[in-house]
């Protein structure tokens, strides 16, 4: 319990950092989380028959995200984003030369991985680019309603947890847990709008919703992986927490549906 304490504090605290230093840290850092979270993807599935393609599905994770890096931040104009493309063709071509017996699966498996565990950091990432400035608060608030809904439903489903949320999938998960997460997360919401006015109370209200509802979904996905994969965590980068899939299950699913909500509803185009 110490050691999970203590890494959980100092993994915040570079997140907070990351988020607040400005936008070249912000990016450069998710681009980097992303390019992590898609090898320890890789790890897992990884067996004799499935054998996705680790250096290429990488750093092609990386080399897309950076480009999408330095077009946020515009230093690159957005028609680079199409070299994205080009990257992708390098994994059909590289299946061509695979002497194992299952290329195809090599392939869907390398394409999963990045659709999985890199496409929602690249979403996040744009969340601090909603006005085309770099604005901090967004994505931090985000971050901050996904730790606190993480928590609410950690106290309310040890303290008062009985009735299965998805028992096949994650047995210690409760219906309790859960509203208690998203009562946690719509406080937070609230808070958050007292201080960072980027969006109003009800947009922060909605977001916090969304957040709790498919963070908690997503947990429950990156479960029913690691238990098909047969794995108690998805790493060991974190001592006492696993990997940053375990980490960041919850964002995995929530930044896309609060982004949507956000283009369509709050900075429509």
């Amino acid at each position: 319990m110490k050691t999970r304490a203590i890494t959980g504090f100092f993994f915040i605290a570079v997140l907070i950092a990351a988020v607040l230093w400005g936008a070249v840290a912000f990016v450069s850092f998710f681009a980097v989380v992303a390019a992590c979270a898609v090898y320890e993807f890789y790890s897992m599935v990884q067996t004799d028959d499935n054998k996705p393609m680790v250096v290429i599905g990488c750093v092609t994770t990386f080399v897309s995200l950076g480009l999408l890096s330095m077009v946020l931040t515009g230093h690159l104009p957005e028609q680079y984003l199409l070299l994205v493309f080009a990257a992708i063709f390098v994994v059909y071509i590289n299946g061509l030369f695979r002497k194992e017996g299952h290329p195809i699966s090599s392939i869907a498996y390398t394409l999963f991985g990045m659709i999985y565990a890199a496409v929602p950091f690249g979403i996040f990432m744009n969340l601090g680019f909603l006005e085309s400035a770099y604005n901090a608060y967004v994505p931090l608030g985000f971050l901050i309603i996904l730790w606190t809904n993480d928590t609410g439903a950690y106290l309310a489903g040890r303290s008062f947890g009985k009735r299965k949320l998805f028992e096949r999938i994650s047995p210690n998960k409760t219906w309790e847990g859960f509203w208690g997460g998203l009562l946690l997360a719509s406080v937070a919401s609230a808070c958050l709008a007292r201080y960072f006015t980027t969006l109003t109370l009800g947009q922060w209200i909605v977001v916090g919703l969304l957040i709790s509802i498919f963070g908690t979904l997503g947990d429950l996905v990156e479960s029913m992986l690691k238990r098909n994969c047969g794995v108690k965590d998805s790493g060991r980068i974190l001592p006492g927490h696993g990997g940053l899939l375990d980490r960041f299950d919850g964002l995995l699913m929530a930044a896309p549906l609060v982004y949507l909500f956000l283009k369509f509803f709050v900075y429509p185009i």
